[in-house]
């Protein structure tokens, strides 16, 4: 079998309120910590990562395309070394030997004389320096990523990916690091010679993926005789590689991300006078070029777009379940379904029917709980697929505590099915619940009977929850893992020292009273 990798690592520092962070990516990743220390700015790094790493480039007018758009088509690299046709001889008989011999090994490790290539067509990642800083930038909705470094700090943002091999310790690790200083930006890869490079073996050898035809490359390659065309397909087949290695590398960020922000429920409701407004001035705009409009930040409007493009969406996507995720939503929680019509003119328009009605109720007339639920349950339905990332800020948000608890189950089973998702949350319930699905999969399946939560059990390593403490030194907050502790019974996150403040007010204000004498004096 091909080397297990650790979690992807991810190093942060000066970046907005953030002063340090160090976090890794786990298929459950939890934010925790007062307001403005900078959950929900980590979360939306991390979504603009995927866009960018995913092939979502819409800071450069590419529009909608698909994940798999090949980074390196043509590379600086094929002008450092002219490539021997003996060597490409060699890579098309490797090619032939992977698309021809199945294997249960999910990846590949690329021969010597390959990965030499790669590690040069890897060097022009700096090419791409201007797309992911628009990519940040557009993601948060300021003008460029200046505004996005750590107030007081003169010095640059730092965000570093790592990518370590479990039976490579010893080599220093594949590292991505991009640098924002002013309104420059860089990006760099560290690809150290020793650290072996691997592909996903069914993007060269299934035939549903298109988007790595090598075998179709390569018989091409055989039948040119223009030196130049011969570089040019070689340089085709190098790149398309070097992005799988990419891909291979930077693990789920190389997936698609869905970001649900705080404010949705307000977005559910006002989303058809939002698109409404801007088709009725769109043939006005030579005409109100002084008239300021409000600028929506990169995740809000991803969001409002998909909501538009629901239908789309969903046909568009071939999606495999592991059960009915959005169904179970509606059923243990909401209690009724969220419908999707499409109006005479193909708009969605969104509803609740409550079980036992039969008529629907306008989502804007449901529940506070209802319209906050509607995006997670559309989602699931019409768009994200296994392996996606979903980020949801506040899943708390207009729940009962007992529904918050109900719901980080079944964003427990969302996880089981191969969707990855990351939160940030205020409550101590989120928490709590799930240190109760971690200990619970300690507990062997046949002791497990009577538990309520006994299908959602999560382990240890698909579950990690960060502390984002406030500091003075350096100014800003510093982002550090909340170990499970077993004797205190979940995360410690500083939630139980509040209520001990409340309580302990209470006491005081008690013992206040009772020393106060018949006539309302004090003694």
């Amino acid at each position: 079998m091909a080397t297990d990798t650790k979690p992807l690592a991810l190093r942060v520092s000066n970046f907005g309120p953030i002063a340090e962070a160090e976090i890794d990516l786990r298929p459950l990743t939890v934010f925790v910590g007062p307001s403005n220390t900078g959950k929900s700015y980590l979360a939306i790094l991390i979504y603009a990562l995927h866009r960018f790493f995913s092939g979502y480039f819409s800071g450069r007018r590419f529009g909608f395309m698909p994940r798999d758009y090949p980074l390196f088509y043509r590379g600086r690299w094929a002008k450092k070394r002219d490539i021997a046709d003996e060597d490409v001889k060699k890579l098309i008989a490797w090619i032939d030997t992977v698309s021809k011999n199945p294997s249960d090994d999910s990846r590949v490790q690329l021969p010597d004389f390959v990965a030499s290539w790669v590690h040069l067509a890897l060097e022009q990642m700096e090419d791409f320096n201007k797309i992911i800083a628009e990519e940040v930038a557009r993601s948060f909705g300021v003008e460029d990523t200046r505004q996005l470094i750590r107030h007081g700090n003169r010095n640059e943002a730092r965000i570093v990916l790592q990518h370590i091999a479990e039976a490579s310790d010893a080599c220093k690790p594949f590292e991505y690091e991009l640098t924002l200083k002013g309104t420059q930006s860089k990006l760099e890869v560290s690809t150290p010679t020793e650290h072996l490079l691997y592909v996903d073996r069914q993007r060269i050898s299934d035939p549903r993926f298109p988007v790595s035809p090598f075998r179709v490359l390569a018989s091409r390659y055989a039948a040119l005789e223009d030196d130049e065309e011969k570089r040019e397909l070689m340089a085709m087949i190098i790149g398309q590689l070097s992005r799988l290695v990419v891909s291979s590398t930077i693990g789920p960020l190389s997936r698609a991300a869905h970001y649900l922000p705080a404010d949705r429920t307000g977005v559910m409701h006002a989303h058809r006078v939002v698109v409404a407004s801007l088709i009725q001035h769109a043939p006005r705009g030579g005409l109100m070029r002084d008239t300021p409009l409000p600028a929506l930040s990169g995740v809000l409007a991803d969001f409002l777009e998909q909501l538009v493009e629901l239908g789309d969406l969903s046909e568009r996507r071939q999606r495999v379940r592991d059960g009915n995720l959005a169904g179970n939503l509606e059923k243990q929680i909401l209690k009724g379904q969220i419908r999707k019509d499409d109006s005479e003119t193909g708009y969605p328009i969104f509803s609740y029917q409550p079980e036992g009605w039969r008529k629907d109720i306008p989502l804007m007339n449901a529940s506070s709980m209802v319209s906050e639920l509607a995006p997670v349950v559309l989602y699931l339905r019409h768009v994200v697929q296994p392996g996606d990332v979903l980020i949801i800020e506040e899943p708390e948000s207009h729940l009962h505590p007992a529904m918050q608890v109900a719901f980080i189950r079944q964003l427990a089973a969302v996880v089981r099915s191969g969707v990855r998702v990351i939160l940030t949350t205020h409550s101590e319930l989120v928490l709590e619940e799930l240190a109760n699905l971690v200990l619970l999969s300690e507990l062997p399946k046949a002791k497990r009977r009577g538990v309520v939560s006994a299908d959602f059990a999560l382990s240890r390593d698909e579950v990690g929850a960060w502390l984002f403490e406030p500091k003075q030194r350096p100014k800003g907050s510093v982002v550090k893992e909340i170990p499970l502790d077993v004797d205190f019974g979940g995360f410690q996150s500083g939630f139980d020292e509040v209520g001990l403040k409340v309580y302990n007010d209470y006491a005081e204000i008690s013992n206040r009273i009772e020393k106060r004498d018949a006539n309302g004096k004090s003694r």
